[in-house]
């Protein structure tokens, strides 16, 4: 699909575009609402379109349009119904002049700021990204539960794409993971998508 192309589907209500670069090469540029899955990390990739929409149009881009390509063939093959690719990727696309989404990034979370904020009461750690379907799934469950217990919890973000060094030390290995510290202490964990009830429990 062309440039022009692809920018006139990219308005059509309900679109779901999806990033299938890197995490790093996302951080540099990529398209307003995008989520993002690396097809060259295979578990990640799959792990995550599991979370799209199969019924609705999706829009695939990449750096150059060939793992896009292949990310759409895939896509396809796995029931997929409206897939288009970006021909020439984002080279393509800045090639003509258009601009990239790219928010700057907020200084990275420390360790001490990060223990000193779960250091009392029960804090759930949401360790997530809004590029990451699964993520972007669970944040009106998240919202639902800070509306109805907020009084019972604090709620901290950490940000799959910035917080490198906390995610290190937490161990988390995919998006997105819930973590409950009650005083200081990991009671519970859990990665992927989780319901409200267990949710609900976990802070209790």
């Amino acid at each position: 699909m062309s440039v022009a192309a692809f920018e006139q589907k990219m308005k059509t209500p309900g679109i779901q575009i999806l990033d299938v670069r890197t995490a790093g090469e996302f951080q540099g540029g990529h398209f307003n609402n995008a989520l993002q899955a690396n097809w060259l990390d295979e578990k990640e990739f799959t792990e995550r379109v599991q979370h799209i929409d199969k019924t609705k149009p999706v829009l695939v881009y990449c750096a150059s349009g060939i793992r896009s390509a292949e990310a759409m063939t895939w896509m396809k093959q796995n029931g997929f119904a409206d897939v288009s690719n970006l021909r020439g990727g984002t080279s393509a696309w800045r090639m003509e002049g258009k601009p990239l989404e790219s928010k700057a990034a907020r200084e990275e979370l420390s360790m001490a700021a990060f223990t000193a904020s779960t250091k009392t009461g029960i804090v759930l750690v949401d360790i997530g990204a809004e590029w990451c379907p699964p993520c972007v799934k669970m944040e009106p469950i998240v919202q639902q539960l800070i509306k109805e217990k907020g009084t019972q919890f604090n709620l901290v973000k950490v940000d799959g794409g910035i917080d490198i060094e906390v995610m290190k030390q937490l161990r988390s290995e995919g998006l997105p993971t819930f973590i409950v510290f009650k005083n200081g202490k990991e009671t519970w964990r859990k990665q992927g998508i989780v319901d409200y009830a267990t949710l609900a429990a976990a802070i209790q």
